[in-house]
C-alpha cells in the first residue's frame, strides 16, 4: 500500500484590527496556497455565516474536490477503454444541513457529468465508466455521505 502526503497553507487575513473580540469583529478571508502553486485560492465562509460570497467556502471547495476528483478518473478509464473525450464539464450539487448544536455536516452531493465523445455508438459504456470513476475516486471513498453520479 502506498501513502501520500499532503500540505497546504491556510492564512487566515481577516483580522480587521480587533482580531475575534466578538463575532462580528472579524472577516472570514483566508488564502489557500501550497508550494510550487501557481495560484492562491481566496477563501472565506458561505454568506450565510458572514462570509464573502465572492469567495470559495470549504462547502464548495468540497464539491469542487469531488467532482474534479470524479472526473479524473473517467477520463483515465475512457484513455484506457479507448473512447475518446473532447469535453468534460460538471454542476456538482450538495445538500448540507445545520444541527441544533450550531455545527452541520453534508447529506448528499450529485455529480452532474456531461461528456462530448468522438463516437456516440460508445455512450453505452460511460455507465460503468462512471461506476469504477466513482468507487475509485479517492475524495468519495473519504466522505460520509452518499455522493450520487447522474450522468447527462
Amino acid at each position: 500500500m502506498k501513502q501520500h502526503q499532503y500540505e497546504l497553507s491556510i492564512l487566515w487575513t481577516g483580522n480587521e484590527g480587533e482580531g475575534t473580540s466578538s463575532y462580528t469583529s472579524y472577516s472570514r478571508d483566508h488564502q489557500i496556497s501550497g508550494i510550487q502553486k501557481m495560484t492562491v485560492i481566496e477563501g472565506s465562509s458561505d454568506k450565510a455565516f458572514r462570509g464573502d460570497e465572492t469567495r470559495y467556502n470549504p462547502e464548495e471547495l468540497l464539491l469542487a474536490s469531488l467532482s474534479s476528483c470524479h472526473m479524473l478518473w473517467t477520463l483515465h478509464l475512457c484513455a484506457e477503454a479507448g473512447i475518446q473525450v473532447l469535453a468534460y464539464s460538471d454542476k456538482p450539487t450538495g445538500i448540507m444541513i445545520e444541527t441544533e448544536d450550531g455545527g452541520g455536516k453534508f447529506t448528499l452531493v450529485q455529480l452532474h457529468p456531461s461528456l462530448l465523445i468522438t463516437d456516440e455508438n460508445q455512450r453505452s459504456l460511460l455507465p460503468s465508466i462512471h461506476h469504477k470513476a466513482h468507487q475509485r475516486c479517492f475524495i468519495a471513498n473519504s466522505v460520509n455521505f452518499p455522493v450520487e453520479v447522474i450522468a447527462l
